[in-house]
């Protein structure tokens, strides 16, 4: 099968990129190598083609009534402008994918907009869901990317230079804020859409924009020696950072309360939704299992899949795990019995048949500088 491309995949050639699959994507996992390009994120500023993750577009006369039983949390509590991180669940209070909700506001008359972006591997079947189950004609539901190219461009310079880019200034956008909307510099008729999101641990922007566009971003950014930057990094950058990764530490078979995503969870504002009356029951239980953090002494990785065990009892399982350039340590996640789950209680890895030594801490190794 052949693989889906970028636009910009010419630039990966151009740039000798190491490509890989990834959901199906021929995406780079790192252009000048994984460590150089984590901590140009860290220090300045690093951008990255994200255009294989999805972009969902739901239109009509106040969406957020009719997609509010898809989602645990409040859909109210947001505006137009702003960004919700949230979760979408199935009967079972299982996670169907993670994403970033954003209210466009009125587009045309009295039509709004939601932009739903998604992870890549779960794009179809994310907007499956959402189409089969809206049970109404007056939502629209479409792909809002088709041949655009979504971007980020993060660190703590990332904000400087996209208003240098667009000739405008974005200081009055809040975290998690956003816009749709022409900037005449860079065209007379496009709409951009911008973010202050991302998934490294830094300030940055997330961007949906035309190919021509995103290429003379691309060229832009070169031009102010920032350096683009593969999976590889990305990767390394979100773990430091505590962000789970779909397909490892989030699947269909965990809840939001296990994944140590619970505040997404709003229980209290009484609103239907999938998943609800399984999340209620185990609000009041509690948890079998529970996502934590793991510092792993020594230089060896564990990887998904490497066991935990405590006094020789198997009690969990690492879902991610890598060397942190930042830290200079191995770190991991791992899914822990519950009664295990306590801070700095000491656990031990099996990694390819040897067995380290492991503390357990939070899931955030890394916070940015104020």
């Amino acid at each position: 099968m052949d693989l889906l491309k970028s636009p910009l995949y010419s630039k990966y050639i151009n740039s000798n990129a190491k490509l890989v699959n990834f959901a199906g994507w021929e995406m780079p996992i790192s252009f000048s190598g994984l460590i150089n390009e984590h901590e140009s994120v860290r220090t300045s500023a690093g951008f990255f083609d994200i255009s294989h993750m999805g972009v969902i577009s739901l239109r009509g006369i106040n969406p957020k009534e009719y997609i509010q039983k898809f989602f645990p949390t409040n859909l109210y509590s947001f505006s137009e402008g702003q960004g919700l991180y949230t979760l979408m669940l199935n009967e079972k209070g299982g996670i169907i994918d993670d994403l970033i909700i954003y209210d466009l506001g009125q587009q045309e008359e009295d039509i709004s907009e939601i932009f739903l972006i998604v992870n890549a591997s779960r794009y179809q079947i994310d907007f499956s869901w959402i189409k089969n189950n809206l049970n109404t004609n007056n939502i629209s539901i479409s792909n809002a990317k088709k041949d655009k190219v979504l971007f980020a461009l993060q660190g703590k310079n990332s904000f400087k230079l996209f208003e240098e880019w667009i000739k405008s200034s974005i200081s009055y956008i809040p975290y998690f804020g956003c816009e749709y909307k022409i900037f005449k510099h860079i065209s007379s008729k496009e709409k951009i859409f911008f973010s202050k999101t991302g998934y490294t641990g830094e300030n940055g922007l997330e961007i949906l924009l035309s190919a021509k566009a995103a290429i003379n971003l691309w060229d832009f950014l070169v031009s102010k020696n920032i350096k683009p930057c593969g999976l590889g990094a990305r990767d390394t950058l979100r773990l430091e950072a505590g962000m789970h990764l779909y397909g490892q530490d989030l699947d269909e078979t965990t809840t939001p309360y296990e994944a140590g995503l619970g505040w997404l969870v709003h229980l209290e504002n009484n609103h239907d939704f999938f998943g609800r009356e399984f999340l209620e029951k185990q609000s009041r239980l509690g948890i079998n299992k529970k996502l934590v953090g793991l510092n792993i002494e020594g230089r060896a990785i564990g990887r998904k899949g490497c066991e935990v065990f405590k006094d020789g009892e198997n009690i969990g399982t690492i879902t991610s795990g890598s060397w942190s350039p930042t830290k200079q340590k191995a770190i991991a996640f791992a899914y822990i019995q519950n009664s295990y789950a306590t801070l700095n209680n000491v656990v031990e890895i099996l990694i390819r048949g040897k067995t380290f030594k492991g503390t357990i801490t939070k899931r955030a190794f890394y916070k940015k500088d104020i």
